[in-house]
């Protein structure tokens, strides 16, 4: 009986005794990285306005939108209201792939821009993507004239509708347009819906 007993015993032992499972340590679940989106914003090297910038660029890095600011040159650039920025590169250096999203600011320095031919091949490489590209005030014309705004719904500042209609474009007059993966906006005073837009865009 004590032989029966004790290998009784050594048999509930073995498997863990009295029938209690124990409970096995299970590995957090580890949470989906999300990537931030990465932006670049081009101003003309002088002149560029304050308001068209700093909306956007102010709401971006508040939601955590990774921005860089791109320019013909890396100098210092001042706005028309005083408001200095440091370009972070060149429109040479830039890297279509590296961004998911392109914002051109306008202000009376951006006729500089308008024929610039790097640009428009950045502005194609990333529609051809369908990528956001946006632009405000007289920086459409870049757009119209880099090719990508045939028959399409956009509005400009009104002194420059002339300019995106010799295109093709069909000028609207809103304060702020989206046709497809193209947001442009008529000037500073909605350079705040703008930037809104085009955050609701990178976050689809």
């Amino acid at each position: 009986m004590k032989a029966i007993f004790g290998a009784s015993m050594l048999l509930m032992l073995c498997c863990g005794g009295g029938g209690q499972e124990q409970a096995q340590p299970v590995a957090p679940k580890s949470e989906p990285q999300q990537i931030a989106k990465s932006v670049l914003m081009v101003i003309a090297p002088k002149d560029f306005r304050d308001e068209e910038f700093k909306e956007p660029h102010d709401l971006f890095k508040e939601s955590g939108v990774q921005v860089t600011v791109a320019s013909t040159d890396t100098v210092p650039a001042e706005g028309m209201l005083g408001m200095v920025v440091t370009p972070d590169i060149t429109l040479e250096q830039v890297y279509s792939d590296s961004f998911d999203a392109l914002v051109v600011v306008g202000g009376s320095g951006c006729r500089m821009l308008w024929d610039n031919a790097t640009l428009h091949e950045i502005i194609n490489n990333f529609n051809v993507t369908g990528k956001t590209i946006a632009a405000i005030c007289i920086a459409p014309v870049v757009l119209a004239r880099a090719g990508i705004l045939k028959d399409k719904k956009v509005t400009v500042y009104p002194t420059a509708k002339d300019e995106i209609g010799k295109c093709g474009a069909m000028y609207t007059a809103s304060d702020v347009e989206s046709c497809d993966n193209i947001i442009t906006c008529s000037g500073p005073k909605a350079a705040k819906d703008f930037a809104e837009i085009i955050l609701k865009a990178l976050n689809k």
